[in-house]
């Protein structure tokens, strides 16, 4: 039972974690970058550190490498000069400095290699930070266009309402016209009182005329003019 209650706590416990992380993604994404940022900043400085101590090694190095060629030189002088005890001297100057110097080759060799690692690294965060700006260009975008969906669901402009607005349109437009309707029941009306079939028969000939037609017009117009 505790077993459950335990796994139940720690399930809802992640889901809340996990909708904080998405209301607050864009700011933790930010916070990364400035994070990310912050380390390049510190591998930076220890690179450049590094270099600067891979130099003063090298100019050590170089030093020493001339004083051991000078000092050779001068030991082969004494000894064609026959002055054995100063060119001892020297051999023995000059093992203790070439000692020194295979101590400050390793030190150069394994500077080089720090230093080779640590731009890798560099420029590889470097890359990386980049992606992740347009990483988070993109997510603000997804962001935004979010907002607006769900402020077009808050103020009802989904695709629901727009479908229940064109029906009432439709509905409004396919209405009845009253006008057309009065004289729809006026034409029956007139037709249920027997004026259609008098109209019909005085246009035939049949007894008088019961209304006005063009030929009378016509008639009537010609005769005004004699």
């Amino acid at each position: 039972m505790f077993k459950t209650l335990a796994t139940l706590i720690n399930g809802q416990n992640a889901r809340a974690e996990d909708r904080v992380r998405d209301a607050f993604a864009i700011e933790l994404i930010d916070q990364k970058i400035r994070e990310s940022e912050g380390s390049l900043r510190a591998a930076k400085s220890t690179l450049a550190s590094l270099i600067q101590r891979q130099r003063a090694e090298e100019k050590q190095h170089n030093a020493l490498r001339a004083r051991i060629s000078d000092l050779t030189t001068r030991a082969q002088e004494a000894l064609e000069s026959d002055r054995e005890d100063m060119a001892a001297e020297a051999a023995r100057a000059i093992a203790t400095m070439e000692n020194e110097l295979t101590v400050r080759a390793e030190t150069l060799n394994r500077l080089d290699q720090k230093v080779l690692r640590l731009r890798s690294s560099i420029e590889t965060g470097h890359r990386r930070i980049i992606d992740l700006k347009q990483g988070a260009i993109q997510a603000r975008a997804v962001r935004r266009e979010q907002s607006i969906q769900m402020q077009m669901v808050k103020t009802g402009a989904t695709h629901g309402s727009v479908e229940e607005a064109e029906e009432l349109i439709q509905r409004v437009l396919g209405r009845d016209d009253p006008f057309e309707r009065t004289e729809i029941l006026a034409d029956i009306n007139h037709e249920l009182e027997g004026g259609t079939i008098t109209d019909r028969m005085a246009d035939a000939g049949f007894g008088g005329a019961t209304r006005s037609t063009a030929d009378d017009v016509l008639a009537r117009l010609k005769s005004s003019k004699k």
